[in-house]
């Protein structure tokens, strides 16, 4: 087990870190033409600071996002019921790997827990309910991620 003084979120630069990383993801899965069919019916105009409140809860942070938007249940529905999407899951992950170098979080382990943390959320928690976001339970918890990867509860 490695021994950090700061969270994950810390180290990533806390909210000004996970707002920039945020927007700079969004830009990049805009511009690809695979992962911009998920944003194709419009997104809110505070999505990248809804996603960096997710992020920041995620990975050590505040719990800001379940205090002012919602719980792990309403974000999993967001992203259920859309059928398997694997090429857009892989190609938004590649545009996370780049979202990191435009903001320059290259440091390793840094970069490592975080692309790790994205890549395991998109192709579980998000891809859980392929069917229907109805069948997504409510009084989901935002799971916790840290250096050492998935928190248990």
């Amino acid at each position: 087990m490695l021994v950090h003084m700061q969270s994950v979120y810390e180290a990533a630069g806390g909210s000004e870190g996970m707002l920039a990383l945020a927007e700079a993801w969004h830009a990049r899965v805009l511009a690809d033409e695979i992962v911009s069919h998920a944003f194709s019916h419009g997104y809110r105009p505070d999505h990248s600071e809804r996603l960096a409140a997710y992020w920041a809860e995620a990975l050590g942070g505040p719990a800001e996002y379940t205090g002012r938007y919602g719980d792990e249940a309403s974000v999993v529905r967001i992203h259920s019921g859309n059928g398997p999407h694997q090429e857009m899951d892989e190609r938004a992950i590649g545009c996370f790997g780049q979202a990191l170098l435009d903001v320059g979080l290259t440091a390793e382990p840094l970069r490592q827990v975080l692309y790790d943390y994205f890549a395991w959320a998109t192709t579980t928690t998000m891809a859980r309910y392929h069917d229907s976001a109805a069948d997504v339970p409510d009084g989901l918890t935002v799971p916790r991620w840290s250096w050492d990867g998935l928190q248990a509860d």
